[in-house]
């Protein structure tokens, strides 16, 4: 089992030279009857205060261009990253990319499985990343039977509150 973002999609599938599948993050059903939204991380793109009327202007044009349904159906097809609009969605479902390419609509499903919660909405850490990175290495070792679960757990919330630590000392102000 390999585990990691939908973005990284196009790469494998580019570099592989076996059949591979995409599946929904397990989830222990003795714990919770149903896994929740998994939660979005990833690139983003973020707009200051305090610019000159026209840089903003100039934003304003480049998000709308972004986020149209042609350009993002195209981001999210050959990038594996997901579609920000439910135009941009349909139009792929539209063009039969997910017909043709069999779970590369998990990560869309995961994300809208159920109403959003505080939880599910989105995060902003520091060190968000490098935290991901920790867990899903973490989870590696216990599919790989490295490890049990309880371990990899207590081992992961371990590591990110360090690097949680050293994120709130750095940038007290």
């Amino acid at each position: 089992m390999y585990m990691n973002s939908s973005a990284s999609y196009a790469g494998i599938k580019a570099n592989v030279k076996f059949d591979f599948g995409v599946a929904p993050m397990p989830y222990a059903p003795e714990v919770v009857k149903e896994p929740q939204n998994s939660i979005i991380g990833g690139a983003s793109l973020w707009v200051l205060n305090g610019r000159p009327k026209a840089e903003s202007e100039g934003v304003a044009k480049f998000f709308n261009y972004l986020s149209s349904a042609d350009v993002q159906a195209d981001w999210h097809q050959f990038s594996g990253y997901l579609p920000i609009t439910k135009a941009a969605y349909e139009l792929t479902r539209k063009q039969g990319f997910y017909d043709k390419n069999p779970g590369t609509d998990v990560s869309i499903q995961e994300i809208t499985h159920k109403t959003p919660t505080a939880n599910s909405k989105g995060l902003r850490f520091g060190n968000f990343v490098q935290i991901r990175d920790i867990i899903e290495g973490e989870m590696e070792a216990v599919f790989a039977g490295k490890t049990d679960a309880k371990s990899a757990l207590d081992s992961a919330v371990e590591r990110g509150n360090k690097l949680l630590r050293s994120f709130e000392k750095a940038n007290q102000g």
